[in-house]
């Protein structure tokens, strides 16, 4: 792997209802990839509407992020529910969703990655060790990975 930071400034959505979780995850990104982009959402209802442009964000300015990253356990429509819904849309499929919750139990695991997830991580207990973790993130997708530039024609 590559320890060259991507080249372009990354736009990362983070779908977690911790708020500790949300402001460690955002610095940890910020540490490597100053030029990081971190958008937060609650829930997966608030997910949807997010990557829909519906609810709040009807007429909103943002643009699709380049990666989720999507906590399992939420209130209202949890992370599970959310990853179908995004791998079953045509417009959103495209989408990298990482995995990223405190569970590490087997169902989890399979059930995410039978879903379309594209890894499954259980948040570390160390800033430290997020910090590694959101390094390699960010390294794997935005200098290893060639990424979809998915723009359909209207």
């Amino acid at each position: 792997m590559t320890d060259q930071p991507p080249k372009k400034p990354i736009h990362i959505l983070l779908a977690d209802d911790d708020e500790d979780d949300r402001f460690l995850t955002r610095e940890a990104f910020q540490q490597h990839f100053p030029v990081s982009r971190i958008s937060f959402v609650e829930d997966g209802e608030e997910l949807m509407e997010y990557l829909s442009y519906s609810g709040r964000y009807v007429g909103g300015e943002h643009t699709l992020p380049e990666l989720i990253l999507l906590d399992l356990n939420m209130p209202r429509k949890d992370g599970r529910e959310a990853l179908k819904q995004i791998k079953s849309d045509d417009l959103l499929r495209h989408i990298p969703v990482i995995i990223l919750t405190t569970s590490d139990a087997k169902d989890d695991i399979e059930t995410s990655y039978f879903n379309g997830a594209n890894s499954f991580i259980t948040k570390p207990t160390s800033y430290q060790r997020l910090s590694e973790v959101t390094k390699a993130i960010g390294l794997y997708w935005f200098s290893v990975v060639t990424m979809c530039n998915h723009e359909l024609d209207e």
